[in-house]
């Protein structure tokens, strides 16, 4: 201890006489440590950490149902609640099952209502974690029988503090949420936030009692919702007995799967057979974004988690660097010491507390970086999270210590290296002895921060094209001048003659609102809500065999509300009234699926039944992406909101110039039009469209930010080097110019230097960027990961950098003056 504290003594010491190099150091270890810690506590919280109170995370699953499609595996984490009935009674390698969802429900009444989030679970779901409620209790499975349960609740903690102040008197009390009026029971403790850590609800309510208001609202299925099969929206957690294997459960789960497809393909006949559909269940993991299969949103982050490491690793050479350029310049006193008898073992240690103690620093400063700076990157990978507070989190102050750690003992072999030299040659060595010049270490680190900077910009470049070609792609529709309008009628019971005449007032208040150019009605949202059912062509086997065809309900002004063209024929026009002859308007590529070289106008097509009269094909319109980005079909069809479900669906608004500026306006019009405790939902359509993007908007911005600060670095550090070789060779260039050398002859030989070292960092960078292009490709959209514009600008832009960073150290070296320099010695 006593010779550790002496250490550390001495490393603050020598530390504070050089404060600049010391804040360099901390700053760039700093920046490596702090990518690294931001993105841990992103990645640890989306892939590894189990949920807060879990009581055995090794042995609880989420249940995957997974089918065959058209020769293609579908993983669905969702299931109906008779499948989740089914699947609790016919399988014995479980000690419990839950059934569980979330939703964004209005919580209050009047002014006070805001939709927040809540958890909507099955009684037994609280017997997962070990989480006694604070004051109370919870719901009983009594209190949680199909069809309608009970209307009582559980709030959560930070809720019940915030709302209610943490009085126990809430007890009894009742609570608007959703369409119901619920009594609150109990009191979730501290911590505890369900399987939703980011996203914390702010209430539980039984799941029957929630999906009996649902049904009931939606006008379908309330008397049968948890009997049949049609209704797919809850998730299922399912946890391991004592000694049964992971595989043996995902047998008898499959064994009870297949039990239950049958038993729904006695009241659906048209379903694929189980012979074709191959049905199978598997019991994953319970954080969802792991998944039987990886989020767009996971894969992201995974690589970006790697990019980080690759600044970490780049950061770690730069400040290596500068340690051993800091170690050849003490050479003399390191030689004098050991003259003197202190063991090379104890010089190594000194040297290598020196490190630690400057990686400790550099982990203090990342913390403060990944803390305050990191809050908008969480923001993009966690979405609508609650605040993650990274200087109160053990797990990733333990994973900031690690990484520290690991700094410290990657940099601190650097300064040791110059102890191998003999110390009569150390002894005898002058102040600026060019031995440092030729140094192999020096050279290695260079390269490796060029070839690292080379793979980063590629990624970095890949995906900016990547988010080009996103944004480039034509969607059919103009998304930033339209708003979605949705209603939430809450529990408030109106015929479909009074929703019929609530929509359409809708409609007019919005369309007197200052700012809206056009309002139409809809029924289904682009990558938000869908809707298909069975259609019936003459000449056509089975449509079902030719892909999903979506509808939309829309009212007349519907496709100059959005943008969407009308190629041929016409739209669908006022005339199209409920009692008018039905007709469609088809997508061109619904067109040529359906009647391929033939003139799709004037076609029969007979809509979710084949006894149906006939609905004429009256226009086409062109192509729009509803389902997703990349290679979606488009089949898609609108049919007259007064033919087709005219009580249902919202509303479509088109502003003069963007959306959202005028989404609060336009709401608070709305709302006045709506009766009693329902509401109008507005949601900009660029934010739904954006989220589809998000995933590439995030991987562009990380690869740039990151690609750019290891550019940076390795910048300074090859500027650095040159110019301390640069420095170290003063006598040998006033030779040079003595004997006759020109401007130009050394500004060559500098810059030529650091061009070697850029020309082979880029070489090697080329080829780890090809290697790992097969694993980056999946992540891009409609671009090659090898692509030769990207490779090739990436190497130009590099090979610039390092001609700038060695232009400045070579400009010196030409302009010494000859006779100064020979007397340097």
């Amino acid at each position: 201890m006593d010779a550790l504290t002496q250490d550390l003594k001495y490393a603050v010491r020598t530390l504070a006489k050089t404060p600049a190099f010391t804040l360099g150091v901390v700053l760039t270890l700093g920046l490596g440590i702090g990518a690294n810690v931001t993105m841990f506590s992103v990645v640890d919280r989306m892939l590894f950490r189990p949920p807060p109170l879990l009581r055995d995370p090794g042995h609880t699953h989420r249940v995957y149902l997974v089918t065959n499609y058209q020769g293609r595996e579908f993983a669905s984490g969702t299931v109906q609640y008779a499948r989740y009935q089914d699947l609790t009674n016919w399988t014995t390698s479980f000690a419990r099952t839950a059934a569980f969802t979330e939703e964004e429900l209005a919580i209050g009444v009047g002014t006070d209502a805001r939709e927040m989030r809540v958890g909507i679970v099955s009684a037994s779901f609280f017997g997962f974690f070990d989480a006694p409620p604070a004051i109370g209790r919870y719901f009983t499975v009594s209190e949680d029988l199909s069809p309608s349960g009970a209307a009582v609740a559980v709030l959560g903690y930070g809720f019940w503090q915030t709302r209610y102040g943490g009085h126990a008197d809430v007890l009894g009390t009742t609570l608007q949420i959703g369409p119901t009026t619920y009594t609150i029971i109990g009191v979730a403790p501290r911590g505890f936030v369900g399987l939703w850590p980011n996203q914390q609800p702010v209430a539980f309510i039984p799941i029957t009692s929630y999906a009996a208001a649902r049904a009931a609202g939606m006008h379908f299925g309330s008397d049968s919702w948890w009997t049949t099969y049609t209704w797919r929206w809850s998730s299922m957690l399912v946890q391991r007995k004592p000694g049964i294997s992971n595989t043996a459960a995902n047998v008898d789960l499959t064994n009870a799967y297949v039990k239950s497809y049958v038993a729904q393909l006695a009241t659906a006949p048209g379903l694929p057979k189980p012979e074709q559909a191959r049905p199978h269940a598997l019991a994953a993991s319970v954080l969802s974004e792991r998944g039987p299969t990886e989020s767009s949103f996971a894969k992201v982050a995974t690589w970006v988690s790697g990019v980080a490491v690759i600044v970490f690793l780049i950061a770690c050479a730069n400040v290596a660097n500068l340690l051993l350029v800091r170690s050849f310049q003490r050479r003399r006193e390191i030689a004098i010491r050991l003259a003197l008898g202190v063991r090379r073992a104890r010089l190594v240690s000194q040297l290598l507390t020196e490190s630690l103690l400057l990686a400790v620093l550099g982990g203090l400063a990342g913390i403060v970086l990944a803390d305050w700076g990191g809050a908008w990157l969480r923001a993009g990978f966690l979405p609508r999270s609650a605040v993650v507070n990274v200087v109160n989190d053990p797990r990733t102050l333990c994973f900031a210590g690690s990484v520290a750690l690991v700094a410290g003992l990657l940099t601190g072999l650097a300064p040791a290296l110059p102890l191998r030299r003999g110390l009569l040659s150390d002894l005898r060595a002058g102040a600026r002895d060019v031995a440092y010049r030729r140094s192999g270490t020096r050279r290695a680190l260079l390269v490796l921060q060029g070839a690292l900077s080379v793979v980063l910009l590629v990624g970095a470049g890949l995906f900016v094209r990547s988010l080009q070609h996103v944004r480039d792609v034509p969607l059919g529709y103009d998304a930033n001048p339209v708003l979605l309008a949705e209603l939430n009628m809450r529990g408030e019971r109106l015929d479909s003659a009074r929703m019929v005449t609530l929509r359409r007032e809708l409609v007019a208040t919005a369309r007197t609102i200052p700012g809206v150019e056009r309002a139409a009605l809809q029924l289904t949202t682009p990558f938000w809500s869908s809707w298909d059912v069975p259609l019936y062509v003459a000449g056509i086997d089975s449509v079902d065999r030719l892909g999903q065809f979506d509808l939309n309900a829309v009212s007349p002004d519907d496709f100059a509300t959005v943008g969407t063209r009308i190629v041929r024929g016409r739209g669908i026009s006022a005339e199209d009234s409920r009692n008018a002859p039905p007709v469609m308007v088809v997508s061109e590529a619904m067109a040529r699926a359906l009647w391929p070289g033939r003139d799709p106008i004037g076609q029969c097509v007979r809509v979710n039944a084949q006894s149906a009269p006939c609905t004429t094909v009256v226009g086409v319109a062109n192509n729009t992406k509803v389902q997703k980005m990349g290679n979606d079909p488009g089949l898609l069809y609108y049919l007259s909101a007064d033919q087709w479900h005219p009580q249902a669906g919202g509303l479509f608004i088109r502003t003069h110039g963007a959306a959202s500026g005028f989404a609060e306006s336009i709401r608070h019009e709305l709302q006045r039009a709506m009766p009693g405790v329902s509401y109008v939902t507005i949601t900009p359509l660029s934010d739904i469209i954006g989220h589809e993007t998000q995933s590439w908007e995030l991987g562009a911005t990380m690869f740039l930010i990151f690609g750019a600060l290891a550019l940076t670095l390795a910048a300074i550090g090859l500027y650095s080097v040159i110019a301390y070789s640069v420095a170290q060779r003063t006598p040998e260039l006033g030779i040079r110019s003595a004997l006759g050398a020109q401007f130009g002859d050394v500004i060559r030989l500098i810059l030529g230097e650091g061009l070697t070292i850029g020309c082979i960092g880029v070489a090697i960078g080329v080829a780890l960027a090809l290697f790992g292009s097969r694993w980056v490709g999946p992540l891009l959209f409609d671009e090659s990961p090898r692509d030769p514009v990207v490779f090739g600008g990436v190497a130009a832009v590099l090979l610039g950098v390092a001609a700038l960073a060695s232009y400045v150290p070579a400009l010196r070296a030409a302009r010494v003056d000859p006779v100064v320099a020979l007397r340097t010695e």
